[in-house]
């Protein structure tokens, strides 16, 4: 079993499992600043477990990288949040940052996967690809108990 697999193997709790996996990412890359969950309860985004400074409570969809994530249901990779339309600067010291939107398999969204750097351009496909693939873990272990 892959350590991100036995990371949430056996627990039951899905807030339990964020705060693991938010652990897990924050403390396994380097040059990041921010990593946690923001849940969607239906109207807006709302933030859960993470690890770094305080952030933003509620994010509306479509603003920002993860509403704007949630709300195309795409990944979203900013090489320079400046750069970026309606940026939210919950960390002034967040240069790029990836987003991945965590949707169910019958699409009903759950919320959205949050990962910032101070530095720039820190994200590129293969951590899309990365962040992606442990979103599926997080998903799965979640889907029985989040519902």
């Amino acid at each position: 079993m892959s350590r991100r697999r036995a990371l949430l193997a056996d627990e039951t709790d899905w807030i339990a499992n964020a705060a693991n996996f938010s652990s897990f990412v924050f403390h396994s890359l380097s040059d990041l600043n921010w990593a946690g969950f923001y849940f969607h309860d239906g109207r807006e985004l709302v933030v859960g477990p993470f690890q770094g400074k305080p952030a933003c409570v509620r994010i509306h969809l479509g603003k920002g990288v993860c509403g704007t994530a949630a709300q195309t249901r795409e990944t979203q990779i900013v090489r320079d949040v400046h750069e970026f339309p309606g940026h939210i600067a919950c960390d002034s010291a967040s240069q790029s940052e990836i987003v991945v939107p965590l949707v169910a398999p019958d699409g009903t969204l759950i919320g959205v996967w949050d990962v910032d750097s101070p530095v720039l351009a820190r994200f590129d496909e293969e951590d899309a690809k990365g962040m992606q693939a442990l979103c599926a873990v997080f998903i799965e272990a979640a889907l029985p108990r989040a519902s």
